[in-house]
């Protein structure tokens, strides 16, 4: 099996596994509250990555490390997973998964405005096409009325899973300036996140109600979500010859998603929903191939 190959194999058991986070993330939500969730899920991870860390040998990187590099993955760590995840978790509270996860998908067109502010990026055409196609979606889930199996969405959970998309964004730019290995960094910034999770839950929820199920629960989000589709993600990239090759496999997965809420919470798929994916990945698509596009 040659690399590339290898490189698929990794990048679409990443996106099968990314597929099935929005129906677990509203099963684990049956169980445990968002604060019990974000800290049983973190805790997976750190242990995930951690495992990971000695298994290949970065076990002497933080070692190396200066006060300022702990500095920016203490801050990473607030933001991810502390911050991003008690909002999105809310959200997936508050809405039906295939709102919430059509939403969450805009993360990318939010990274790309913040940048032109941030990072002094220069917006061309083809960012304003794809910045409008992709709120059209949004649009269309604001004032779809009652167009859902569940009826009104709520408007507070509809600010959060935006609001969520604008934290990963923030996320994902202050990330631009870290240049520690990205396992190794992650395991640390997870590991600075614990404490502010375990205080969380701690003042605003009851850590002696979490049950076998909740725990199950949390522990696949934490491997799944936070922790091992990560690292499979970052073995497609590496053993890619571009990114490219790869990187377009994640649009497959809002679709697989559907199948899996569908199937699986009995969520019945409003048209409403297909529509705005269709348009949300839509202007998503014509953002990545842009850089094919003269402008």
């Amino acid at each position: 099996m040659t690399n590339q190959h290898k490189a698929y194999l990794f990048a679409l058991s990443a996106v099968l596994l990314w597929s099935t986070v929005a129906t677990a993330f509203k099963i684990s939500l049956r169980y445990l509250d968002v604060f019990q969730l974000l800290l049983v899920a973190s805790v997976t991870a750190t242990l995930c990555l951690l495992l990971v860390v000695v298994l290949t040998g970065r076990l002497k990187i933080p070692a190396s490390l200066g006060k300022r590099d702990y500095l920016r993955l203490a801050c990473l760590g607030i933001l991810n997973p502390f911050c991003y995840y008690l909002v999105l978790f809310r959200a997936y509270d508050l809405l039906p998964a295939q709102v919430a996860q059509a939403l969450n998908y805009t993360w990318a067109i939010t990274l790309m405005l913040l940048s032109v502010p941030i990072l002094k990026h220069r917006i061309t055409r083809f960012d304003c096409m794809a910045t409008v196609i992709c709120y059209s979606g949004v649009l269309v889930i604001c004032f779809s009325g009652g167009r859902f199996p569940e009826g009104e969405l709520s408007t507070q959970g509809i600010f959060l899973a935006l609001g969520s998309t604008i934290i990963w964004a923030f996320y994902w730019l202050l990330k631009t300036k870290d240049h520690v290995e990205p396992v190794t960094g992650l395991f640390i910034s997870f590991l600075f996140s614990i404490p502010f999770v375990a205080a969380a839950c701690w003042l605003w929820s009851d850590l002696s109600s979490i049950g076998t199920a909740g725990i199950l629960a949390g522990v696949y989000v934490g491997l799944f979500e936070m922790g091992v589709t990560y690292i499979l993600w970052l073995a497609a990239l590496r053993l890619s010859k571009t990114a490219a090759k790869v990187s377009t496999l994640i649009f497959l997965s809002p679709f697989l998603s559907l199948i899996f809420i569908s199937r699986i919470l009995g969520e019945a798929i409003a048209v409403t929903t297909i529509m705005v994916l269709v348009l949300i990945v839509a202007g998503l698509l014509v953002q990545h191939f842009r850089p094919r596009i003269k402008d």
